[in-house]
């Protein structure tokens, strides 16, 4: 009999989140169990909670206890942005920095012909709906600057052509950043996007 079967298959669990490997797993695990009343056991009350609870809005995809987000539902983020974001990770990055005040569409992945990700596995055909039945003025495309973010972007782009006004993300030297250590796309993107003083 294996005395620490349970403990164990805790940490192989653990161990598949992001960010997390097996030790910092065990690190982690071990942690709880020697702080078991403060954190393990409302942490275990909490998964099982959110188990039940959290749901996609309808309307977005971002991720709530709701089946309307309180993003979509907020009168004053009604102003006709949207910012269309690539999962739920990027739409709570946005809402960190605290400056778009708008609601967003999230699309759930990028377009991908190698992994066979077309429109229609996306929440494209959703986005199209809303710019026709929401008082939409602007879509603002914030995807990754990566092959299939842009190929996405563009995609989007042609669907909504002449029914809204579209922008993207500025792209380029972060601040704070040298050149020396950027890559060439971004130093391109960077000269590309430049701006007078």
């Amino acid at each position: 009999m294996n005395s620490t079967r349970d403990i164990d298959a805790l940490i192989d669990m653990m161990a598949k989140l992001p960010g997390l490997g097996p030790r910092s797993a065990r690190r982690a695990v071990l942690h709880m169990i020697r702080k078991r009343e403060l954190l393990l056991t409302p942490l275990a009350d909490l998964l099982q909670q959110v188990a039940v609870s959290a749901r996609e809005c309808m309307r977005c995809g971002n991720i709530g206890t709701t089946d309307v987000c309180d993003i979509c539902t907020s009168e004053k983020r009604g102003n006709g942005q949207i910012c269309v974001v690539e999962d739920v990770a990027d739409l709570w990055a946005m809402e960190r920095a605290a400056v778009f005040h708008g609601r967003y569409h999230v699309l759930g992945g990028t377009l991908s012909a190698l992994d066979q990700v077309g429109p229609e596995q996306l929440r494209i055909p959703q986005l199209i709906t809303r710019v026709d039945t929401e008082n939409v003025t602007e879509i603002i495309l914030a995807l990754n600057a990566t092959i299939d973010g842009q190929t996405t972007a563009h995609y989007i782009a042609d669907q909504l052509e002449q029914r809204v006004t579209l922008t993207s993300l500025a792209q380029g030297v972060p601040i704070g950043g040298e050149l020396d250590y950027l890559d060439d796309g971004t130093i391109s993107a960077a000269l590309t996007a430049r701006k007078s003083l």
